[in-house]
């Protein structure tokens, strides 16, 4: 055990869910521990402008996310750099055990860790990773300066990394399954007159290649079925997300997408006190200001709670 000390509410995430959820909770003064690997989560890893958060007509995601923590800062929020690896109720109290091997109580817990970038899960993405083949464009976007790159997934993560890396490579190749892209207009249109981006649809990537670094991507033509090469100098993989849900075993129910599933009123899971916002609870709006939502709307739930336990415990 860390220390003896019972927080009112430990919070396991420090992206926008999370962060908002702090917020609301010093507001409420309740004892909240913040628990996150980093702030910011994806936010943190968009440099492209945000143009659809209220208050701010253009803001790029770092900006926001920066906002987001100093003003949490303004709260009595203690925060701890770590990774949580395991989740546990006893009675009335949640054990949270940390990668580290150190371990914190609560009454309550809110679940905001986010989800993790979905692997490809085809030859040498594995083996070229640091080599050429990334899944963050602001991390690994500058080491291909004026170099040849291939972008897989046409959604607008897809197309954010091919905005983005337009300012850096020579030529930016974007790889879709389907038949259409599935971008907003908006993102479609600024890559288009970058003038440096080549969309390839139907395409199932079957291999990344290379030596000490990628040298090329194998695809296949869904509608002709003929493999074909593309040489680039890296990958940058965007599609989509897996939920960071694997601490939280049987505590929620998950959806086939292993996301948790939740109260839409309370953001509550199926154990009482146990609550879950953001891009790991099975909401279908993926966005900022829903998770921001979200974190509020579990931060009030929680004080609701806390102060139904507390007054049972006078009775």
């Amino acid at each position: 055990m860390e220390n003896n000390q019972i927080y009112d509410l430990i919070i396991i995430g420090g992206g926008p869910a999370g962060i908002t959820a702090g917020i609301y909770a010093g507001r409420q003064n309740l004892k909240t521990l913040l628990i996150t690997k980093d702030f910011g989560g994806q936010l943190s890893k968009k440099t492209i402008d945000i143009e659809n958060y209220p208050g701010f007509e253009k803001i790029s995601g770092i900006d926001l996310g920066s906002k987001l923590r100093n003003h949490l800062k303004k709260f009595d929020v203690e925060v701890k750099l770590e990774e949580v690896v395991k989740l546990e109720k006893k009675e009335d109290q949640f054990l949270v055990h940390l990668k580290e091997g150190g371990e914190f109580q609560s009454l309550t817990v809110i679940i905001a860790s986010g989800a993790d970038p979905r692997p490809l899960e085809v030859e040498g993405e594995k083996e070229f990773l640091g080599r050429g083949v990334s899944y963050c464009a602001v991390c690994d976007g500058n080491f291909f300066k004026d170099k040849i790159v291939a972008v897989v997934g046409g959604g607008n993560a897809g197309f954010e990394t091919a905005i983005f890396l337009s300012k850096i490579a020579k030529k930016i190749y974007i790889l879709e399954y389907g038949e259409k892209v599935k971008a907003d207009q908006t993102n479609q249109k600024i890559v288009k007159n970058s003038g440096k981006t080549e969309i390839i649809a139907n395409a199932q990537v079957k291999k990344i290649a290379g030596d000490n670094v990628v040298k090329s991507i194998i695809y296949l033509d869904r509608k002709t079925q003929e493999e074909k090469e593309l040489q680039v100098d890296g990958v940058f993989i965007q599609i989509g997300n897996q939920p960071a849900t694997s601490f939280v075993k049987d505590l929620a129910d998950f959806n086939e997408r292993d996301e948790i599933i939740v109260e839409f009123e309370t953001c509550q899971t199926k154990t009482k006190g146990l609550f879950a916002a953001g891009d790991c609870n099975a909401g279908p709006f993926k966005q900022i200001i829903t998770a921001c939502g979200e974190g509020a709307k579990s931060a009030l739930a929680a004080f609701q709670y806390i102060q139904k336990l507390k007054s049972q415990k006078l009775d």
